[in-house]
């Protein structure tokens, strides 16, 4: 969750090609939005899915460093004695 004063809206100044401004427009009369609300949820969306690659990205690495160490695996009860 965000608090109140990291929800809180502030300015940005933003240069778009004019074809991407032309799209947003179509979207904001087709869906009664505006143009800020379509940019926020278009930023959002694409900082999702960065972080969704990266997760994933991180996952495949340790699965791989798992299946490459196996050799060298340890029981759990192996772990605990050492503890």
């Amino acid at each position: 969750m965000y608090t109140l004063s990291q929800l809180e809206k502030q300015q940005v100044g933003l240069r778009l090609p004019r074809y991407l401004i032309e799209e947003i427009d179509k979207l904001t009369q087709e869906y009664t939005l505006n143009r800020s609300d379509i940019i926020t949820e278009s930023i959002k969306v694409f900082i999702s899915e960065q972080k969704a690659k990266e997760f994933y990205k991180n996952l495949d690495t340790s699965c791989k460093e798992m299946k490459d160490n196996s050799a060298n695996q340890q029981t759990l009860q192996s772990l605990i004695d050492e503890l």
